[in-house]
């Protein structure tokens, strides 16, 4: 985890947007990860951005995950997703995640409607705590990782956890393919 100063999220909840203190204080007692396996670390708000924090705080981008918010249309109505991918790897939001959203486009969702609908900062989006109706499609890979770093819904901190704890969210669906290797 780098140079992360880590300490359980729940008793930090000044480094957590409050949907995601909300999901950690539902987590289930009886999950194969425990809400304590869930770390937080304070971060400069300024190398929030993926690329910026890992070479500050010498966290590789094979830990490291992003979560973006994918928007497409059917029928009249706006359909999300969440997208949890490595940060070495990008969604395919105009195969994989249109097809599973059954939207005939599906685009990044605008960043003031991101912010809006979950509560959280743009630049800091996780999967715990999105509204309880999107699916968080989550790339396989993902789970192998023993702790990936993610968003923790603010700029100035992140989230440590097991990746596997990831396809344990509620909605999570672990999706093979979902992302391609960047290179």
């Amino acid at each position: 985890m780098g140079t992360l100063k880590t300490e359980p999220a729940r008793t930090r909840q000044d480094l957590l947007a409050p949907p995601v203190t909300e999901a950690l204080h539902r987590w289930p007692a009886d999950s194969p990860v425990g809400v304590d396996d869930i770390l937080v670390a304070p971060i400069d708000a300024t190398l929030a951005d993926t690329a910026a924090f890992c070479a500050a705080y010498d966290v590789g981008l094979d830990v490291s995950a992003n979560c973006v918010v994918v928007a497409g249309k059917r029928e009249g109505s706006v359909r999300y997703a969440a997208c949890v991918v490595l940060a070495t790897t990008r969604a395919d939001v105009n195969g994989v995640v249109r097809r599973h959203l059954d939207v005939r486009k599906a685009s990044f969702a605008p960043m003031a409607e991101a912010v809006e609908l979950t509560g959280m900062e743009y630049g800091g989006i996780t999967p715990i705590g999105l509204p309880g109706s999107w699916p968080i499609l989550v790339d396989s890979r993902v789970l192998d990782t023993p702790y990936v770093i993610v968003g923790s819904g603010v700029r100035h901190s992140k989230i440590a956890l097991p990746g596997a704890a990831l396809g344990l969210l509620p909605n999570a669906e672990v999706v093979e393919g979902l992302a391609r290797e960047v290179g």
